[in-house]
This record gives structure tokens, C-alpha cells and sequence, in this order.
């Protein structure tokens, strides 16, 4: 049987030996949740098989139900090859909704909290040569709205704006060796502007005292710069900075310039660890209250895009499955996508990279407050964008959409504060990039002034886009732009969720914003509706709503099966603002 999803899942940051372990595994519902005073993980028979990276809820993982069942158990065995002798061995899981226990030959070995975001252990001194099983018990509470789940629905049938649930595994699973000293992970930061880019490694295993490690970076295979660096104490972080000559090759949309970087670390003078990466040569900001890519001002023309599949839910059904999706965005006449309510998979990230898509990095909220979720979305957030860090296609993070999981901002200062912190957090983690604290209404401190409009009539919103006063008077959803004592600071202003006119082109029934007849009408609906932001003085660029239809939506310009509505080249007139 072929292998699904067994394409290298670690784009950022690839070694050469690694064992998938995606395909099936052994699985069981546990709903008198009896697994753990049972022992399941000693190696107990499942009545049930799964196809691994797909959830149960999905038709690819070969179960297909949407019941609730909030504990669920994986079981599989695994070989570790004979030419990993002598090496470290590592168990990675890309991403597992929500909580996991991970058990290796009966003992225990790690838990993870985060649905979204991965981890790994070192599970050299629980294996064997063969015969190795692990198992895996995973917690997701179906009802509970105080834990990160973004457009998951926490009733048994999708409704609304919100989709079907996902639980346990749907990422990629696998298994790398590593020597006894080796990088841990690796932080790459460009600067455009001073002719650098630094690289920050986090080592693991033992440390000795005459390590060194080479970055050696390389453009279209020809040699660019290299450096070395050797720390003078034994350390676990280490920093080196390396410049650029005279010619520099930038990264942007319309040329995806990408920087090749290989990693050599050695010990004694022999080498310990070899694995690459790769990097963008992008700046964003903010300058004079425009935004700008590489110092120049650019109009951001984003698609709102969730990043569901109608086989595999969250988990597209093949790498090939992501790049469709970019070259449909680009297309219809996007440079952007705004990845909502999703911490996307690598792989995606890595083809935007590669073909030239921005993207805004959107955690997945949760619905209401309490001092758990803040705990929660915290750290998983922190987690997604150190996993994210070195995308150059990623120019934006939202750690909060339209008030989620903070509901009382006119009445609550706690939820203010946490909408600050966020903001903030954030900033501390990455300087690089811009911050929308609140996208769509009640921003507090922000990056950008992101607002979301679903009136359907062109005339209106030319009315009330048609200058910085009315467009800060406007409360389209009820809401106030800003929380109170927040005032705007010439931030600039984009049109972030917009249109979302539904047209029924296939079987499947459904709402949008508004509702077209027939094509022409949708071509109508959607030219009044760019016409107006292109008339628009105050708007800096836009993202429409949306991509795709998704179950219950039919407010996409393709279909869920990726099935264009009206001709590619008629919507991407409009997009782009060609008449």
C-alpha cells in the first residue's frame, strides 16, 4: 500500500534519513474513556484501523463519522533501520488535535497540548532494533470553547460559518536519527536593509567544548557567503550573522527569490550533523503610514482561505493538493491568502515560499475567556510562530479574529489586556513582520487597521470608503473599530473580509453574504463590489471572502471541489482591478 503524505514534512529544515510512519495504525473510540486504568498502552487490541494523517471525522482516514468520541486511542509498530546504529532517535508528530500521550514499548514518553502546532521526543533509550510499538491516547473535548479550535464546531453538525470537527492525528508522523550532538532547531533572520541574514541554532544532546558550526548559502546552486561560528563556552543557543556582497537577490511575489542554506556541525573536527534550509531576502513594514515590501509601498490582495478539504478536512489529501490551491489563488488574481482560523501545514507554507504567495499566519481562536484559555492560546501561539518563523512568504500574524475569545471588550479590561498581550507577545517573538491584534473590529494596539464589511451594495461601499472619516465612523458589523480609549494613529487601512456573494454552482446547498442567480449576476455582484474598494483612497489593499465553498458556504469563488464559478481570467479582471 503507498504511503499517504509521504513527502518530507519539515521543509525548513531537512535531514536526509527519516521514516514515515504515516499509513495505517491501529485505532479505538474510548467514549467510558477506560483506556488509561485498562493499560491500553501496554498494547491493547483495537477494534478498529485508521488512515493515518487523516482524522476519523474525514472520509480519507477510512472511518468517516462525525459522532462525538472526545478520546480516542492509535496504536502501530515500527522497525528502527539498521543503519541507524549508534544514533539517536527521534519520534516527531506534525500536529495532534488536542491533547496527546505518547507511549513507546509500554512506557511513557511525552504529552503535548495544541492542536495545531508539533512536537518531538527522544525515544533512543525506549527502542529496540525492531518490533517497537507506540501508542498514542488523545483528548479532544468536542464542546469545550474555551480551547483553541478556529472554525471546529462544537455540535455534531456543521452550521453557520463553523465546519466539522477534526480530532487526533493530521499531520505527518515520523521517526530521524541524529548523533549525540546535533541542532535542535534553527532561527533565520533576514535584513534587508543592513545586507545580513542571522542564523540562531538551538543544539541538543551533549555539548562539547570544540564544537563548531559552518552555514554555508548558496543561490540557484552557486556558492553566495559562508560563516563559522565557535562558541567559547559549552552553550545550547548559538548566533552568527553573515553579510551579503554587493548583489542581492529579494523575495516578493512576483519574484520568489530563495537563498539554499546547508548546516554543518562538527565535533573534533568531525561532522556530527548536516541538514539544510532555506530563506527570503523580504522586508515588511510600515513607513509613513503606507505598507511596503522591500522598501517599496504594495497593495496586498488577499483571499480569505480555510484551508479545508472535502476528503481530508484539515489534511489535504497530497502535497500536490497545497500547490493546486496557491496556483488557483494566484489565478484569480490574488498575490495573498489569509490563512483563517488555521495554523496551515508546513507544506503549504513551503510552496507559497517557493511560488510567490503572501500570507497571513491566523492562530485558530478559541470562543470564550477564562484564565485557562489565556493559558492556552498563549502558549500554542507562541509554539506556532517559532514553527513558522522562517517562512518569507509569511508577512503578518493574527492572534485574534473579530473579538473571539474575547466577547466583552467594551465591558471586560482583563480581555483588553489579554488583546494588548497578544499584540505584544507576539512582537517579542518576531519583529519581522506586521501584527493585527484584533482582525475585523475592536483593535486595540495593531500594526494595521484590518476591517470586515459584508455589505453587499457597491454604492454603499463606496460611500462609506470614501474618506478617513467615514471610514473610521463605520461600524459595519455593530462593532466600534477600536476598543475604547484607542483612537487610530495612521495606521494604514485594508478591507480584510468583504464580498462573500454565494452562487450555487454544484449539488451542494448553502448561504453566503448574498446571493447571486446565475453567473452574470455573480459577475455583477462581485465587479460592484471591487469597484467600489478600487475607488476607495483610504484602502490599502483588501482580502475577499473567500477561496473556496466549504460545506455549509457557498461563498467561494470556486467550488469546494476547486471548480471555478466563472471563468479564471473574469474574476481575476476584477481582482485585480483591471477594467
Amino acid at each position: 500500500m503507498e504511503i499517504p503524505r509521504s513527502e518530507y514534512p519539515r521543509p525548513q529544515f531537512v535531514r536526509n534519513q527519516w521514516l514515515c510512519l504515516n499509513g495505517p495504525w491501529q485505532f479505538a473510540f474510548d467514549d467510558d474513556n477506560r483506556g488509561l486504568a485498562e493499560k491500553w498502552y501496554t498494547g491493547a487490541a483495537f477494534d478498529q484501523q485508521i488512515l493515518v494523517p487523516f482524522t476519523f471525522q474525514s472520509p480519507l482516514s477510512g472511518i468517516g463519522t462525525n459522532d462525538f468520541h472526545d478520546v480516542v486511542w492509535y496504536q502501530r509498530t515500527f522497525d528502527v533501520p539498521d543503519s541507524w546504529e549508534g544514533k539517536r532517535v527521534l519520534l516527531h508528530f506534525g500536529a495532534v488535535d488536542y491533547r496527546a500521550w505518547v507511549w513507546v514499548n509500554g512506557t511513557f514518553a511525552v504529552f503535548h497540548e495544541g492542536g495545531h502546532t508539533p512536537f518531538s521526543v527522544d525515544i533512543t533509550d525506549l527502542v529496540q532494533a525492531s518490533g517497537n510499538t507506540v501508542v498514542l491516547r488523545v483528548e479532544d473535548v468536542s464542546t469545550d470553547v474555551f480551547q483553541p479550535r478556529g472554525k471546529q464546531y462544537w455540535m455534531r453538525d456543521s452550521a453557520a460559518i463553523f465546519y466539522t470537527r477534526t480530532t487526533g492525528i493530521w499531520q505527518s508522523v515520523w521517526l530521524e536519527p541524529v548523533s549525540s550532538t546535533y541542532v535542535k532547531s534553527l532561527k533565520i533572520t533576514p535584513n534587508l536593509d543592513a545586507r545580513t541574514v542571522e542564523f540562531e541554532y538551538i543544539l541538543g544532546g551533549d555539548i562539547p567544548d570544540d564544537i563548531e558550526v559552518e552555514a554555508s548559502v548558496h543561490y540557484r546552486d552557486a556558492p553566495v557567503v559562508s560563516g563559522t561560528v565557535r562558541p567559547e563556552a559549552v552553550v545550547r543557543s548559538l548566533s552568527q550573522v553573515v553579510t551579503f556582497g554587493r548583489d542581492m537577490a529579494v523575495w516578493s511575489p512576483e519574484h520568489p527569490n530563495l537563498y539554499d542554506v546547508a548546516v554543518t556541525v562538527k565535533a573534533s573536527g568531525v561532522v556530527v550533523d548536516v541538514f539544510t534550509s532555506y530563506f527570503g531576502m523580504r522586508k515588511i513594514s510600515v513607513e509613513r503610514g503606507q505598507v511596503r515590501l522591500n522598501n517599496q509601498p504594495y497593495t496586498m490582495k488577499l483571499v480569505l482561505d480555510q484551508g479545508y478539504h472535502p476528503e481530508g478536512i484539515l489534511t489535504f489529501p497530497t502535497d500536490d493538493d497545497y500547490k493546486k490551491d496557491i496556483e488557483l489563488t494566484q489565478r484569480l488574481g490574488f498575490n495573498g491568502a489569509r490563512k483563517h482560523q488555521k495554523v496551515e501545514d508546513p507544506r503549504y507554507l513551503y510552496w507559497a515560499d517557493r511560488m510567490g504567495l503572501l500570507v497571513w499566519g491566523e492562530m485558530a481562536n478559541a470562543y470564550a475567556f477564562s484564565s485557562e484559555y489565556v493559558k492556552r492560546i498563549t502558549s500554542e501561539w507562541q509554539e506556532a510562530v517559532d514553527r513558522d518563523y522562517n517562512h518569507p512568504c509569511i508577512v503578518a500574524w493574527v492572534p485574534l479574529n473579530e473579538s473571539w475569545g474575547v466577547p466583552d471588550l467594551t465591558g471586560d479590561p482583563k480581555q483588553i489586556s489579554h488583546l494588548n498581550e497578544m499584540y505584544h507577545l507576539t512582537r517579542s517573538l518576531d519583529q519581522t513582520r506586521l501584527v493585527i491584534s484584533n482582525d475585523g473590529w475592536e483593535h486595540a494596539t495593531t500594526d494595521l487597521l484590518t476591517i470586515h464589511d459584508y455589505e453587499s451594495s457597491g454604492e454603499v461601499l463606496t460611500e462609506r470608503y470614501a474618506t478617513l472619516a467615514s471610514t473610521l465612523a463605520a461600524r459595519p458589523a455593530k462593532r466600534d473599530l477600536y476598543v475604547r480609549g484607542v483612537d487610530h494613529a495612521g495606521q494604514p487601512i485594508l478591507l480584510t473580509e468583504f464580498g462573500g456573494v454565494a452562487y450555487k454552482k454544484s449539488a451542494q446547498e448553502g448561504w453566503g453574504y448574498s446571493t447571486a442567480g446565475d453567473e452574470a449576476d455573480f459577475i455583477d455582484r462581485l465587479s460592484a463590489i471591487m469597484t467600489a474598494v478600487y475607488k476607495s483612497p483610504v484602502l490599502q489593499g483588501f482580502c475577499y471572502t473567500q477561496l473556496t465553498d466549504v460545506e455549509q458556504e457557498i461563498n467561494g469563488l470556486l467550488t469546494y471541489d476547486r471548480q471555478p464559478k466563472a471563468p479564471l481570467e473574469t474574476i481575476a479582471r476584477l481582482i485585480s482591478g483591471r477594467t
